[in-house]
Order: structure tokens, then C-alpha cells, then sequence
């Protein structure tokens, strides 16, 4: 058969163009990870994403072992990865999704590079969220859980003292690839958590963005019988008051109940 050739389709190009919204979404966070992250956006897409809220993303280069060193070495990619969240428009928040990093390389200087590239915008550090929602939580004295070596845990251990809490028990778990920290099994971390709490703390710190804690918050705080603060967890409940998210969420731990305190 001989294949006839169809006339062109007409397209006509409308006259007016739709109304736009403002935003697309009407609050966004922008979340900065490490290359090898395999929980923060799980987290993330879980507790704070809505139809409201939007988080997008951008990862920066990371490679294993977890040193003080290695971590360190992330600070100059910071601000050429927030310049990559929604160019040239503005975030309502944004979070650096690494808690040991934080404390190594310091808050300061977190927040002066992801403002190099978004200026006035709050920044989030896990280290920061944390003693704020422990602080809400009216804890003082504390147990810390970590997956990291000693040698990455010292620096949490010289933060958290700094910021004035008491430390009963201090508890890591040896490993220096943040790939495994994300396959330590949730069932398994409540467990961990009963070992590593200290029966005189307030609460109980369960570091690191890579560890699937935020999920077992709820299971752990049954278990021990005090509030649960995870990196994640700390990190979502700041974004989404930031946010003007209000709502109370007591199913994802007690922290989600709590009002961000006044600045």
C-alpha cells in the first residue's frame, strides 16, 4: 500500500495565557546531602514534603571512610550546591543534611557557605535542630547513640558539652561508612537505644542523617520511656515550623509536638 501523506495539523496558539501562582508550592525547603545518602530524603518526602511544602534536593561529593577529615572536606562544595536548589529564587529554608559534619566543621561556617549562594535564608544544621528540640524537650541531661568510630564521635561528644548538656552515657557503634550506617535495621536501633540510655538522662540523642532512626522514634520512646531526638527528626520538625507548619504530629515522636521556642 502506498502511504498517503497527512496535511499539517493546525496548532493554534491561545490568545491569553493562563493566571499563575505565585509559587508552584507555597513554602519550599532546599536539602543539601551528601552523594551517599540513603535516608534524609526518605525522611524528608515522609514528614515534611506536602501539598504545601515542597523539598527539593541536591547532593555534593562525598566518599567514605567517615573522618573528621573526609567530612571536612565537603565545606567548599556547599555553596556551589545550594546555588543549584531552584536558581535565583528564593528558599524558605534550607538544610545541611550531615550531623558529624556540622559539628567538624562548625555551624558558623556551614551557614556562610549555603549563604554565599542563598542569602537570608535560615539555615538548618542537624546540630543545631538537635539541641534546639532537647532544649524544647527541657532536656539537660542526655544519652548519645552514634554509628560512628570514637575518633567521629568525639567531636559530637565536645559539641553537645559545649552547648551545656550533661552527658550520662555516650554510646558508637564503630562504623566509618555512612553506606552501612543506612542498613542498620530500625527494629534493631530500639534495642541499641535501650542498651545505650542512661537511667538518669532527660532524652536520648540518636545521631547521624545516614541511620533510619526517625522511623523507630516512636517504637524507641515506648521502649525507654523518655523522648527520642534523631537527626532527622530534628531536622524536618525545624524545617516545618519554619515553614509555619503548626499541626502537631505526635505519631512521629514527641518532638513533633513542640512549638519551635521564639528567637
Amino acid at each position: 500500500m502506498t502511504a498517503h501523506a497527512s496535511p499539517p495539523v493546525e496548532i493554534e496558539l491561545r490568545a491569553e495565557r493562563p493566571a499563575l501562582d505565585d509559587r508552584p508550592l507555597a513554602k519550599r525547603v532546599g536539602l543539601v546531602i551528601l552523594a551517599t545518602d540513603h535516608t534524609t530524603e526518605p525522611d524528608f518526602q515522609r514528614m515534611v514534603a506536602s501539598d504545601r511544602i515542597g523539598v527539593y534536593v541536591a547532593r555534593i561529593a562525598y566518599a567514605n571512610p567517615t573522618t573528621p577529615e573526609n567530612l571536612r572536606r565537603m565545606l567548599p562544595s556547599l555553596t556551589e550546591a545550594a546555588s543549584l536548589i531552584l536558581p535565583n529564587e528564593t528558599l524558605d529554608a534550607i538544610c545541611y543534611s550531615c550531623t558529624s559534619a556540622s559539628a567538624v566543621i562548625g555551624e558558623s561556617e556551614v551557614e556562610r557557605a549555603l549563604h554565599k549562594s542563598k542569602p537570608g535564608v535560615p539555615v538548618i544544621t542537624p546540630t543545631h535542630a538537635v539541641t534546639t528540640g532537647l532544649k524544647v524537650l527541657g532536656a539537660q541531661r542526655i544519652s548519645v547513640l552514634t554509628p560512628y568510630t570514637i575518633e567521629t564521635s568525639r567531636p559530637m561528644a565536645n559539641y553537645l558539652t559545649g552547648e551545656g548538656f550533661h552527658i550520662d552515657r555516650f554510646t558508637c557503634l564503630g562504623f566509618d561508612d555512612d553506606r552501612e550506617m543506612a542498613r542498620i535495621k530500625p527494629d534493631a536501633l530500639v534495642d541499641l537505644a535501650r542498651e545505650a540510655t542512661h537511667p538518669d538522662s532527660d532524652a536520648l540523642f540518636i545521631s547521624c542523617t545516614a541511620v533510619r532512626a526517625a522511623v523507630a522514634v516512636p517504637q524507641i520512646e515506648a521502649a525507654i520511656g523518655r523522648p527520642v531526638v534523631s537527626s532527622n527528626l530534628a531536622t524536618a520538625w525545624m524545617c516545618l515550623r519554619l515553614c509555619g507548619e503548626t499541626a502537631f504530629t505526635p505519631k512521629l515522636g514527641r518532638l513533633m509536638e513542640q512549638a519551635l521556642p521564639s528567637p
